[in-house]
């Protein structure tokens, strides 16, 4: 027989514990340091009060730059001049034309009867022409007057020459023994006479005269004013041909055809297409900061005008302010009434401004509150607000930027200090 080796063999050990044991070690290790890097997590979600989706928030981050506070809205072409016609006076109405027609400016759009002015009309133009003569007449008297004055005058002033030449002839015939000194004295009293009523008859024509004109111009003053009275009457006869007052459309008409109306009823409303404004509704709260001439920028169908605005008005309706812009240049040729075109009005531009988009969230707490997102958890901040534009609102205090604010869903959290944030 041939001898094999079993002599020679000897069973060997095999080492089942040591694998497990060095397992174990490392299972025990790596325990260990989840437990330590999960422990603050752990800690924070212990004193949470509930865990909301991610997928209901809307989170946004705080950032510094640039920060404009801007109006946008869509606004609605309308006419910038569209006045309303009214009556001039009480009488039946004759409209020339009918609703939508084009007109030009100074063409009759209605007419109004009223006999009774016309009849006032009359009646003063009659009195204007009768004083007109009396005015006439006036002057007439008076230059014939003046006359008879004036030839008072010179007959008193040849009295005065004639006496004059009898006195130096009294004289002469004295100095040569032909006549008496009682002739000379006599003679020297008819000239003193006849000075004196030629000095009477001088005072008489200044003041006589002055008299003769106050009468002629107070009849002139008087015709003036019935002028002036019967010019008036018949610019309001004028006026009962209302006509347009601009080149445009007819709008409305107020009236039915020969309707008799009051004085200062309305008639008919013109629409002036050469000029156009965009009519725009504000939120009050940002009404109060419009002013007229702020710029502006209107756009549609694919371009835009720079704009500014021009009314801004005080009444509040619904909370909201209607304010115009004015196109600031040459106004497009391609609009329509009520056509819609978008507004931004610029109320105010910043630099290197703190701030976060807007949400509901400064709704919800009163904008003196956000959550921040941290390490899975949406943490309540106190948090100060500024001013706030149409999509972003400026942070004062309680952020910085790179934080993660809940700006929409925060009502998930229903108030909670601290929640927790499933991904």
């Amino acid at each position: 027989m041939i001898r094999d080796t079993s002599a020679q063999d000897r069973p060997l050990s095999t080492p089942v514990a040591r694998p497990r044991r060095r397992i174990g070690v490392v299972v025990a290790l790596a325990l260990a340091a989840l437990a330590a890097v999960a422990a603050p997590q752990a800690r924070r979600l212990l004193g949470t009060a509930d865990s909301v989706s991610a997928d209901r928030l809307v989170v946004a981050e705080v950032t510094r730059g640039a920060f404009e506070r801007d109006i946008q809205a869509e606004g609605r072409v309308v006419a910038a001049f569209s006045p309303t016609l009214f009556a001039p006076a009480a009488g039946a109405v004759t409209l020339q034309v009918h609703a939508g027609d084009t007109v030009r400016q100074g063409q009759v759009l209605a007419t109004i009867a009223s006999p009774e002015l016309a009849a006032r009309l009359a009646q003063e133009s009659a009195a204007a022409d009768g004083l007109q003569t009396d005015t006439l007449r006036a002057q007439v008297d008076a230059s014939e007057q003046r006359l008879a004055l004036q030839g008072t005058r010179e007959t008193a002033a040849i009295d005065v020459q004639a006496a004059q030449n009898d006195l130096a002839r009294q004289q002469k015939a004295f100095e040569a023994g032909a006549a008496s000194g009682m002739q000379v004295d006599h003679a020297k009293d008819a000239l003193e006479k006849a000075r004196i009523a030629l000095a009477h008859a001088e005072a008489n024509l200044h003041s006589r005269d002055d008299s003769l004109r106050f009468d002629v111009r107070a009849k002139e003053q008087a015709h003036a004013r019935q002028a002036l009275l019967v010019q008036d009457l018949r610019r309001q006869v004028d006026e009962l041909a209302v006509r347009s007052p601009v080149d445009g459309q007819v709008g409305q008409l107020l009236v039915a055809e020969r309707a008799s109306v009051a004085r200062d009823a309305q008639l008919l409303t013109v629409i002036d297409l050469s000029r156009f404004e965009v009519q725009v509704q504000v939120a009050e709260g940002f009404a109060r900061e419009l002013a007229v001439g702020m710029p502006g920028e209107i756009s549609g169908n694919g371009r835009s005008w720079p704009g500014k605005v021009s009314a801004v008005s005080p009444e509040v309706v619904n909370g909201e302010v209607a304010a115009r812009l004015r196109f600031d240049g040459a106004m497009p040729g391609e609009l329509r009434q009520n056509q819609r075109l978008g507004v931004r009005v610029l109320l105010d531009r910043r630099a290197d401004v703190l701030s976060v988009p807007s949400g509901n969230f400064i709704e919800q707490g009163g904008g003196a509150s956000a959550y921040v997102l941290r390490d899975g958890l949406a943490e309540k901040t106190a948090v100060r607000l500024g001013a706030r534009g149409v999509d972003r609102v400026e942070v004062l205090s309680g952020l910085k930027p790179g934080d993660r604010v809940v700006v929409a869903g925060a009502d998930n959290f229903h108030g909670a200090p601290r929640v927790a944030v499933a991904q």
